[in-house]
C-alpha cells in the first residue's frame, strides 16, 4: 500500500485570481515539509465571463452588471516567482502550468498565453455552462434548474471540449458539479448517471487525456473504476489547494484507491500514474 503522497499536480498560488490566500513560496515550503516529490502550480486561466452570484461579495472589483470577468494571468510575473522558488527549494520538483476553463471556447486567447512561456502541465476544466444569455457555474444553475439535468449537460459538454481543444493534457474534477450538489456530495449516486459518465470518460480516453483524481471532494471509486473499464490508462492527483495549508490534502487516500485499481507511479515522480 502507498505510504506517502504522490505529486500534487493541481495547486494554486497568489498568481491565480481567486487565490487571495495563495503563497507560492510558503506552498513550496509546505511541500518539502510533507515530503511531496513534486508539485505543479496550475494557475487559473478563465476567459469565460460568468454570473458572479455570491462571488461578488469577495471579488466585487471583477464584477460588472453581475458578470465576473477574471483578470488574465501575468505570465512573466508568475514564471519569475517559479524560478525563484526553484532556486530556493532545489529538492522539490516544481512544474509550471495552468488550469484553463472551457479551453474549447478560447483557443486564440490560450495560444497567446502559451506563447509567452513554458507550461509543463496544462489542465483543462469545465467550470461553466451556457444558461440563456450568460455562462454560469453549477451552484448558480442549481437555483433554477434540476441538479440532475445540470450534471447531464455538464457531462455531455466534455466530449465537445476534447474535440475542440488539444491544448490540455489533463482533465480535472470530472465531478465538479458535485461540490455544490443539493444535499451534499454524499447524496450523489454515480450509478444514476452511468451512461453519461461512461460516455464522457470514453471521450477522454479516446482523446488520450489524463484523468485527474481531484481530492477537494474525494472522487467516487465507481467513477475511477469506470475510467479503467473504458480504457483510461493514466491518472494524476490534485489537491486543488488555494492556500499552503490545503496542499496535499487527500492525496494519500487517493493514491491507495488508484493502486487498488491497478495504477502505479512512473519513474518520474511528477509524471501521471499508469495503469
Amino acid at each position: 500500500m502507498t505510504m506517502i503522497s504522490p505529486a500534487d499536480g493541481h495547486v494554486h498560488s497568489e498568481w491565480s485570481w481567486d487565490a487571495k490566500q495563495g503563497a507560492m513560496e510558503a506552498t513550496c515550503a509546505r511541500a518539502v515539509e510533507l515530503g511531496l516529490p513534486a508539485i505543479a502550480f496550475t494557475e487559473h486561466v478563465d476567459f469565460t465571463p460568468f454570473r458572479a452570484g455570491f462571488l461578488a461579495e469577495t471579488f466585487g472589483d471583477l464584477v460588472t452588471d453581475g458578470i465576473l470577468n477574471a483578470p488574465v494571468l501575468d505570465v512573466a510575473g508568475y514564471q519569475e516567482t517559479v524560478a525563484e522558488c526553484r532556486e530556493k527549494f532545489p529538492e522539490l520538483r516544481i512544474l509550471t502550468g495552468m488550469e484553463v476553463g472551457q479551453p474549447h471556447l478560447h483557443g486564440a486567447e490560450i495560444a497567446g498565453l502559451l506563447a509567452q512561456g513554458t507550461f509543463e502541465r496544462v489542465i483543462g476544466s469545465l467550470h461553466c455552462l451556457l444558461d440563456g444569455d450568460a455562462y454560469a457555474e453549477p451552484w448558480e444553475l442549481y437555483t433554477h434548474r434540476e441538479a440532475e439535468d445540470v450534471f447531464r449537460e455538464y457531462l455531455l459538454e466534455i466530449p465537445r471540449m476534447v474535440d475542440g481543444s488539444d491544448v490540455f493534457e489533463v482533465f480535472t474534477h470530472i465531478d465538479y458539479p458535485i461540490r455544490s450538489w443539493p444535499g451534499g456530495s454524499d447524496a450523489f449516486r454515480p450509478e444514476d448517471f452511468e451512461d453519461e459518465l461512461r460516455h464522457a470518460l470514453t471521450a477522454l480516453a479516446v482523446g488520450e487525456r489524463v484523468l485527474e483524481i481531484n481530492t477537494r471532494v474525494p472522487l467516487h471509486p465507481t467513477i475511477l473504476k469506470w475510467w479503467r473499464e473504458v480504457g483510461g490508462r493514466r491518472v494524476t492527483f490534485g489537491s486543488d489547494a488555494h492556500f499552503p495549508e490545503a496542499l496535499g490534502l487527500g492525496l494519500p487516500a487517493a493514491a491507495v484507491l488508484a493502486e487498488s485499481l491497478g495504477f502505479g507511479p512512473d519513474a518520474k515522480p511528477e509524471a501521471p500514474w499508469i495503469g
